[in-house]
């Protein structure tokens, strides 16, 4: 059995739509009103991914909880600006450890072995009280 990736599109409409448990004209709808965006083969006919899918449950869960297609639609695009938001922070997170670990370097090749330093003070103790 082949594996496909999400993005992979294999399924027909037929497919997709008993895969989804829903008429193939609710496919059709939700690609009208802008909630699905199916590939199309060079002849013209839908074909759906995995991807498709997972977003079709989305809008089934979300139409089940009683939000209407315009809501669906909205939600669906706060969603997909949050995930892209989480991605950006995940991005500037690691440049800022980055930049931290690279600063914590520096402070280590700038200190001073306490040894030397201890040295130093006991030194400078011992003329102040020659003084």
């Amino acid at each position: 059995m082949s594996t496909h990736d999400a993005d992979s599109a294999v399924y027909v409409i037929s497919v997709a739509a008993h895969l989804a448990g829903v008429h193939p004209q609710t496919l059709r709808n939700y690609e009208r009103t802008g909630l699905l965006d199916p590939s199309r083969t060079s002849g013209g006919s839908r074909r759906f991914s995995n991807a498709d899918l997972a977003r079709l449950r989305r809008i089934q869960e979300l139409t089940t909880d009683g939000v209407n297609l315009e809501g669906v639609k909205r939600i669906l695009a706060l969603e997909a600006e949050l995930a892209h938001a989480h991605a950006q922070l995940a991005l500037a997170l690691g440049d800022i450890r980055h930049h931290v670990a690279e600063t914590h370097r520096q402070y280590r090749r700038d200190l001073v072995p306490v040894r030397n330093t201890v040295a130093v003070f006991v030194e400078a103790q011992r003329r102040r009280g020659a003084n």
